[in-house]
């Protein structure tokens, strides 16, 4: 009469087992659908008016983050293509032992902003929210915003100067004081790019923004935002 209750218990594990199977495929599936359902980089990433083209909410979200804290648009998204090449879930590389045993990654940074871990908990804590998200582009802009007030305060850079906010973005602020950038050409040479991506950004901008400002039915010139 205890055979039963033996049939019964592995039936019970029997469908534990399954029913874990099935909750880590849904896991993975929901990971991988966030992936799949991102926006697919600019084609043109050299041309801020092709840009918002392709995704015009993306000038909303900058414009929203310029007025919050000040960085302007060009510049904010000069910093999204050098950081990610505007690609909403990249990591940086794993390093691999012996070519194939997949180890650490660098850093923690991750998203269009690529923003670590612990920035990213202040930036929540201080300014965004808990549901926040790397992998947006809304919560990105407005990420970097943030971060090039925050060096404007502490270190002293104007926000018209994105070489050297690349430089505080970079290294930190403390870093930026301590001029710890200057021993390393990699960053220099980034900041560089950066300069000339937002001059271009910029030039480019000048002579489309209008077509994004008063794009939406209920935005009606002269009550657009200029």
């Amino acid at each position: 009469m205890l055979r039963p209750v033996g049939n019964f218990n592995a039936a019970l594990s029997s469908s534990l087992l399954t029913l874990r199977s099935w909750a880590g495929l849904a896991c993975v599936l929901l990971l991988s659908g966030c992936a799949t359902f991102a926006p697919n980089p600019p084609q043109d990433q050299s041309n801020i008016c092709e840009i918002f083209r392709e995704q015009p909410t993306w000038y909303d979200y900058a414009r929203d983050s310029q007025e919050k804290w000040g960085t302007p648009i060009a510049t904010q998204m000069a910093f999204i293509q050098q950081e990610s090449s505007f690609k909403s879930h990249i990591r940086p590389d794993r390093k691999y032992y012996l070519g194939f045993i997949p180890g650490p990654r660098p850093s923690s940074a991750k998203g269009y902003a690529q923003a670590q871990d612990p920035v990213w908990g202040e930036y929540q804590e201080q300014a965004g929210s808990l549901f926040a998200r790397r992998t947006s582009m809304k919560h990105a802009t407005d990420f970097i915003g943030w971060y090039n007030h925050r060096s404007q305060q502490q270190a002293g850079i104007s926000l018209t100067n994105p070489e050297h906010l690349y430089y505080a973005y970079h290294e930190g602020a403390g870093g930026y004081r301590r001029g710890t950038y200057q021993s390393k050409p990699q960053v220099i040479n980034a900041a560089r790019q950066i300069v000339a991506r937002t001059n271009r950004y910029q030039s480019q901008l000048n002579a489309c923004e209008a077509e994004f400002q008063c794009r939406r039915f209920y935005q009606v010139w002269p009550f657009c935002r200029s």
